[in-house]
């Protein structure tokens, strides 16, 4: 027997398209089906479509099977157009090659952003690697590592997260940190330019970026590729806080900040604290609520025994 539904539109506009009935003949329908055939009928890309419930459940899983959300023949559902969307991979790729490029600029090109040559400091030659090693790890995690629960995001995002990309960490972080002030003649006999400052603090980095990637690594696992499973984080990074993943970053900025004990490095690692903190306190909440009693009582969500 065919499966049957009503999408009307979440909006109270009037509207062109919906409402839709849509006959699945698959067994059992499946989200993605219904995704799929509402595509067929009406234009609007699976991607942009978010269905729920009358009640608000999202019907967020296109392999599940519309039955496991409660949904019955004959049920109406609500559908909302999201908009034009861009995938995930690209925004980040995206986002990630401004500072690749930006750093490299204002490094090599002295004459034109200081208005002179000037030898550079070790210290802004490690820093250098530094940053260029960081994003050229993030560029190859999103190609062969991360896996997204969603495919698309809205397409603003791309503008939204370059201009946090490349400008705060691209632009406002390289004009101050290779400037002639940085230089080899200002910095000699200094702390900075010491053995023990300078790949003290650079091997501090390498273990917390080396820690990120096993946390990436081990979040890739737990979700096998092309489903949106969700399982509880665990292991390495993971067995005290909820994203193992945002606390090693912080400690990779942290060790940048303390290799430049540059404003702009300094500002830039506030920034992104507080950032990956917001986003591991909704995450940890997240958790907390999916996994109920199973979720590990004394997590936290970023710093170990702290918060």
């Amino acid at each position: 027997m065919a499966f049957t539904v009503t999408v009307e539109p979440r909006s109270t506009k009037p509207s062109k398209r919906f409402p839709l009935t849509v006959q699945l003949d698959q067994d059992p329908a499946t989200v993605g089906a219904l995704k799929s055939a509402i595509a067929s009928k009406v234009k609007l890309d699976v991607h942009r479509q978010r269905i729920t419930t009358p009640d608000r459940k999202l019907l967020d899983d296109d392999a599940k099977p519309l039955g496991e959300f409660g949904v019955k023949s004959g049920d109406t559902l609500e559908i909302k157009d999201l908009g034009p969307q861009i995938a995930w991979k690209t925004v980040f790729l995206t986002e990630y090659f401004g500072p690749l490029f930006i750093h490299p600029a204002f490094y090599f090109g002295s004459k034109l952003f200081y208005g002179k040559t000037f030898e550079h400091s070790r210290m802004q030659k490690v820093a250098l690697v530094l940053i260029l090693a960081h994003y050229a790890k993030r560029e190859l995690e999103t190609l062969f590592v991360h896996r997204f629960s969603s495919a698309t995001m809205p397409w603003f995002n791309i503008v939204k997260n370059s201009g946090h990309y490349w400008g705060l960490s691209g632009i406002l972080l390289a004009a101050p940190l290779y400037g002639p002030w940085n230089g080899a003649a200002r910095l000699i006999g200094t702390s900075r330019d010491s053995d023990s400052w300078i790949y003290g603090w650079a091997a501090l980095w390498a273990y917390a970026e080396l820690s990120n990637l096993i946390t990436h690594l081990n979040l890739a696992s737990l979700r096998p590729k092309g489903t949106k499973v969700r399982q509880i984080p665990k292991g390495y990074g993971f067995n005290t806080i909820s994203c193992g993943n945002y606390f090693f970053e912080t400690i990779a900025w942290c060790a940048f900040t303390g290799l430049t004990l540059n404003w702009a490095s300094a500002l830039f690692t506030a920034v992104a604290v507080a950032q990956m903190y917001v986003w591991a306190v909704k995450k940890h909440r997240r958790y907390r609520k999916e996994f109920g009693s199973a979720y590990p009582k004394n997590r936290k969500a970023m710093f170990p025994f702290i918060a």
